[in-house]
């Protein structure tokens, strides 16, 4: 113990023995409270002393001193209760259990103040990028980066300040390294279980550095259609098209397949298929489709194409492509082409729908291939 504090306790067992008709507990409290009251003042005043010297400095210090504003006033004011309890008249047991109590929570604090201060770099490095943009790509790229960091260095950060902190106790630090010592079963029930948590951390820096998935990307996962609307430290949340949400571990990503719409750029080529008849016109069609396209605005000039795909013992299948910005323009582009190709071959192109056609005439057997007679279609 420093010279100065011994010197002040006893400083203050002389004077407690002055006023020895007072009870314990009232000179403990004034001693807490004047140490409190002192360490709010002198927190006050460091905390006006920082906010002068990073007024010119950049956003992270700024942020930094105004985020910090509580946290350092809790480890100032634990601070002054250890001090104030050190000093106090107190019996030496329970004084050495609450200035233990005071080192645990003040460790603590300090790992959320290390918290604090990645929260904080991850809010000034995520200022630099638009979400809200059209073309987000590379935005999505870095504020995949940083939540997940952000994430993953929490984590680490409050298992090393738990760590640190119950070493303080010593009970605590005896029944651990017992624990350890005993390994067998023990330890392989404690891997065991870590495993998933572990599997999901490499996962999450896996898909920090290599990014399969970013934010707001367009997947398929499980058949389903839907977007990356959140990465956690161990799992993620697929917000699927009709608003429902799925929740899937990071390693599914690492480990098993899926499509990502956006991977390397937000622009899709939609498809959209149609069934029409072998007496289908199909350069009126494909014109019809290009003027479709080129008058709708979810299309983005690019990609324009109708072939004939395959064909059916009835009817000829039809396969239209047209691209646009996004994967959702797409989708709503897909369903204005089906619409407007139904309608122009309902309205202008009736030969184009699919019809029945039945042989009246007489056939040969069905090995032969062959019609023995002219045979006369009936359409119906």
């Amino acid at each position: 113990m420093p010279s100065f504090v011994t010197d002040l306790t006893r400083e203050v067992f002389r004077l407690w023995r002055e006023f020895y008709w007072l009870p314990e507990w009232v000179v403990v409290s004034v001693i807490v409270a004047v140490c409190v009251v002192i360490g709010w003042a002198a927190n006050q005043i460091v905390f006006g002393l920082l906010q002068l010297i990073v007024r010119k400095r950049d956003l992270f210090w700024r942020g930094l001193v105004g985020r910090a504003r509580l946290k350092v006033r809790v480890a100032v004011m634990i601070a002054a209760l250890a001090f104030a309890v050190t000093i106090s008249p107190l019996d030496p047991e329970p004084s050495l259990a609450i200035r233990q109590a005071l080192l645990f929570l003040f460790i603590l604090t300090l790992g959320w103040m290390a918290i604090g201060a990645s929260d904080m770099w991850a809010v000034v490095y995520l200022r630099r990028f638009n979400m809200a943009a059209e073309d987000n790509l590379i935005a999505r790229k870095h504020v995949t980066q940083a939540r997940i960091l952000q994430r993953v260095s929490a984590l680490l950060i409050g298992i090393v300040t738990l760590g640190l902190a119950l070493m303080t106790i010593g009970a605590v630090r005896q029944w651990g390294m017992s624990l350890l010592a005993s390994a067998g079963v023990v330890g392989i029930i404690a891997g065991l279980a870590l495993q998933p948590l572990l599997t999901n951390m490499i996962a999450g820096i896996q898909i920090a550095t290599d990014q399969p998935i970013r934010l707001d990307d367009a997947v398929i996962v499980e058949g389903e259609w839907g977007q990356i609307e959140e990465i956690t430290s161990t799992y993620v949340v697929v917000k699927l098209w009709d608003w429902r949400r799925m929740i899937l571990p990071l390693s599914y990503f690492i480990s098993k397949p899926f499509q990502n719409w956006t991977r390397e750029t937000a622009r899709l080529i939609g498809t959209a298929f149609l069934y029409v008849d072998y007496e289908a016109p199909i350069d009126r069609l494909r014109a019809e489709l290009e003027r479709i396209c080129k008058e709708s605005p979810l299309w983005d000039g690019d990609v324009i194409a109708l072939q004939v795909t395959d064909i059916s013992d009835r009817t000829a299948q039809i396969r239209c492509l047209a691209s646009a910005r996004n994967a959702p323009t797409a989708f709503d582009l897909r369903c204005e082409i089906r619409e407007k190709m139904l309608a122009f071959m309902r309205d202008h192109c009736p030969e184009a729908l699919p019809r029945q056609r039945q042989l009246n005439a007489g056939l040969s057997h069905p090995a032969d291939g062959l019609i023995t007679q002219p045979a006369q279609l009936d359409r119906s």
